[in-house]
């Protein structure tokens, strides 16, 4: 990787005829210079993961940033340097991208999964416009060529280990004021995030429930995990969006959601299940031996006004096959989506929930209380059933009853919670 090693020889003067200060020559005691210790304690220290299986290299690439004053630990193989640094943290890597059995770019993406914002800086005798974009796409927070300078290596891993301890302060200012935020920087560690939000995914259930009955009608099955880094559901859905990885996000959900209603049919009623319009096109959505698909008569998938169903092809033969397996079909958020009757036709849903931005306040605003007294109306003539979600109080409760609401749901009846929370009503 280095040709040869820097020379940091510091050399103090011993005599010094003068300084400058405001403009004024001053003697040399009044400012004496820096010792060596002075100037070393002020350089910007770290510890530095070197990984490369040319053992002459590691060599060259230690005795030269050691004389940097960096601390140094050398790996000659991907699969050391992560047994390495779950040992101990490093403010930057320095890492060969082709290695035997774990290359450059795969140790980035593994490295994701134990530090989500350590540096690696990655470095190639083969440059390729193709694998720079790669080593960038995956966040590589620099890309090098060999041979590589090494006044240029040290500048970049001085950066690279101020902006880690940065990031370390950020991430400290953010736990401790509540405020963690769900999009990490780069590829490698948005697929860590992900992944670890898939093995801490969990389902919380939220009562729907017939209020004039006090009955609990069923339940909606809603993604929660317990992944830091994606703190909350629209966190997980947009990296699984970047990621292309929607289709599996969708059946980790279907999966879990239909377990308890299987298991306790009486308790879980209805199952309301959330898609993402591109569960469409998932083959297992419709695959009989799929759990959800044993239930599928017990089932409610709710597709979002929100969003648009124009990039899925043949929808109505789609959703038709639904039917035929014994699922209903839900609008959801109705009134916060895209305008017009295209959900409408292409859906034809049994049932219909209502945004809970009409709901909210609706007993104070007589513009809202016409808006879902008419929704209501064509939609009971339509056959539909109507869902008032997000009431929050007993005066919004007694609003939607009155504006023709066939069944309601918020925090005022009963939190989401693991299945199945009581309910008040």
């Amino acid at each position: 990787m280095v040709a040869h090693a820097p020379s940091y020889a510091l050399t103090p003067q011993t005599e010094v005829t003068e300084h400058t200060r405001g403009g004024k020559p001053t003697s040399a005691h009044s400012a004496p210079p820096p010792s060596i210790s002075s100037v070393s304690r002020a350089r910007t220290r770290g510890a530095v993961l070197v990984v490369d299986d040319d053992a002459m290299l590691r060599r060259s690439l230690n005795r030269s940033l050691s004389a940097a004053g960096y601390d140094v630990v050398t790996c000659a193989d991907g699969h050391a340097a992560i047994a390495e640094l779950v040992k101990r943290p490093v403010d930057v890597i320095v890492s060969d991208i082709a290695m035997p059995g774990m290359d450059g770019i795969q140790l980035l993406r593994e490295v994701r999964t134990h530090d989500l914002h350590v540096p690696v800086v990655l470095i190639t005798g083969e440059p390729a416009v193709s694998t720079a974009v790669q080593a960038l796409e995956y966040g590589a927070f620099h890309y090098l060529t060999k041979p590589v300078i090494p006044e240029e290596l040290d500048t970049v891993i001085e950066r690279g280990a101020r902006l880690h301890r940065m990031a370390k302060v950020k991430e400290q200012a953010a736990e401790l004021l509540g405020n963690r935020q769900g999009r990490t920087a780069d590829r490698a560690g948005l697929e860590a995030s992900f992944e670890g939000a898939l093995e801490t995914l969990w389902i919380a259930y939220q009562p729907i429930v017939c209020a004039r009955a006090q009955t609990v009608f069923g339940h909606e099955a809603l993604l929660r995990s317990t992944e830091p880094s994606l703190p909350h559901p629209g966190a997980v859905i947009d990296a699984a969006e970047r990621l292309g990885e929607l289709e599996k996000l969708g059946r980790a959900i279907r999966h879990r959601a239909a377990l308890p209603a299987k298991d306790d049919p009486e308790s879980a009623g209805v199952l309301f299940v959330n898609l993402h319009v591109h569960d469409l096109l998932d083959p297992t959505l419709v695959d009989p031996n799929a759990e959800l698909s044993k239930i599928a008569d017990r089932v409610v998938l709710e597709i979002t006004e929100r969003s648009s169903l124009d990039e899925v092809k043949d929808v109505r033969n789609r959703v038709l096959a639904l039917r035929e397996m014994g699922f209903r079909i839900a609008v959801d958020d109705l009134g916060a989506g895209y305008a017009g009757l295209t959900s409408f036709a292409q859906l034809e849903p049994e049932v219909v929930k209502l945004d809970m931005s009409l709901v909210r306040d609706v007993h104070l605003s007589s513009t809202k209380q016409k808006v879902i007294r008419s929704m209501a109306g064509l939609c009971k003539d339509m056959g539909m059933l109507v869902v008032g979600e997000g009431v929050e109080n007993a005066e919004e409760r007694d609003a939607l009853i009155e504006l023709g609401c066939d069944l309601l749901q918020g925090y005022y009846f009963a939190k989401p919670a693991p299945p199945f929370p009581s309910v008040r009503y």
